[in-house]
């Protein structure tokens, strides 16, 4: 089953079709040209897929999380655009270490610190979301089957006003066929979501 797999340790100018290592102050990432993998480790076929940052295109969709209230229990608010989600709490943070990029609501990983899921009605094919965590967090996702397909992660936390070299609302996004879940993970640290959006 294909697998893919980046990790988040350099600054990336999205505004470059060049995905070599790029700089700028507005995201932290390397998208790396990664092999198909039929056996996740080791069995690596020639053909090649790459995470890539997507342009703005029609058919992407964004959840307005300001609709949502402050401590409301985030699941199937946005089941009429088929996204639901498990373990989530809408937030608007009064710690300045988990800032809003999008907006003042953001969505937590609780009653379980750290980790948040959400299942799609339909396949999606791209999945992006503005990550803010006290940990490195991972970003997987799972085919019909329950199969990991793909996995994309941050090198370590991103709080602002700490010394990671990994801004807050970093950009995690991935992009590959026939996404039914995804989860983000944080190794039990404090995690937020902010301008999740997806594309059939």
């Amino acid at each position: 089953m294909m697998r893919q797999r980046a990790v988040m340790v350099e600054q990336f100018n999205s505004d470059s079709r060049d995905f070599s290592k790029k700089r700028n102050h507005d995201s932290m990432i390397e998208l790396k040209q990664v092999s198909t993998l039929t056996s996740f480790p080791n069995n690596v076929e020639s053909e090649t897929v790459e995470l890539s940052v997507v342009e703005p295109e029609l058919g992407r969709i964004i959840l307005d999380l300001e609709a949502l209230n402050c401590f409301e229990v985030v699941e199937r608010q946005f089941e009429n655009l088929g996204v639901i989600f498990s373990n989530a709490i809408a937030l608007a943070p009064s710690n300045p270490a988990f800032p809003s990029k999008s907006g003042r609501i953001v969505v937590m990983g609780a009653p379980k610190s750290g980790a948040i899921e959400v299942t799609f009605l339909q396949p999606v094919r791209l999945v992006n979301s503005l990550v803010t965590s006290s940990r490195r967090t991972v970003l997987s996702a799972y085919n019909e089957q329950g199969e990991q397909i793909a996995e994309v992660e941050t090198l370590g936390p991103n709080l602002a006003g700490s010394p990671s070299l990994i801004p807050p609302n970093a950009e995690l996004i991935i992009n590959v066929p026939n996404i039914h879940r995804v989860t983000f993970y944080a190794f039990d640290g404090h995690l937020t979501l902010a301008g999740f959006s997806f594309a059939m």
